[in-house]
């Protein structure tokens, strides 16, 4: 880790599991299901996360399957706006948006529902874990096609190492996350 943490940070750290080797050979992976059996860590995540919108100009939070929902609708209801799922493709039924987008070892599509955003909302996209910033960029082409605008990004975990933070960068001035490896 880069910074000093905080007390709720090393809580937050401690609770988070490195697996080797997953999904694949040379990747260590941040594993965050263990935060989900400890609910004081859950209500300091939600405080902690919305606190840093709160009084913004955020008219909803759009949620990244699947991780990006176990945090984002607890957010969205903490600020009192309401939560756009982002899906993988033909997860969704009725009519839909869907983006493409390049990934290390292939190509993925994500899709949201349309006319569930108004046009000129301002939105937060969340998602548990910032890596190279793929996924959450594609998320803002969605966002961008339904006439929305990006207000700024928010992820449980940060891998900055991988350049994500930066990438995002040109779509808002605030990415955020709750800890940063």
């Amino acid at each position: 880790m880069k910074k000093s943490l905080s007390p709720y940070q090393v809580e937050l750290d401690n609770a988070i599991r490195d697996i080797v080797d997953f999904p694949k050979p040379g990747i260590i992976f941040k594993d965050l299901t263990p935060v989900l059996l400890d609910i004081h860590l859950m209500r300091k995540i939600i405080d902690s996360s919305a606190a840093k919108w709160a009084g913004g100009n955020v008219d909803c939070v759009a949620g990244i399957e699947s991780r990006g929902y176990w945090f984002g609708i607890a957010i969205a209801d903490k600020l009192g706006v309401p939560f756009i799922p982002i899906r993988k493709k033909g997860k969704l039924p009725g009519d839909k948006v869907e983006i493409s987008y390049s990934l290390e070892y292939g190509e993925a599509s994500i899709e949201m529902h349309k006319g569930h955003l108004k046009p000129g909302s301002s939105v937060l996209i969340h998602d548990d874990l910032l890596a190279t910033g793929g996924t959450a960029e594609a998320a803002v082409k969605l966002i961008e096609a339904e006439g929305g605008q990006v207000a700024g990004f928010h992820f449980i975990v940060t891998l900055g190492f991988l350049g994500g933070p930066a990438r995002l960068g040109n779509f808002a001035s605030s990415v955020l996350s709750e800890i940063e490896y």
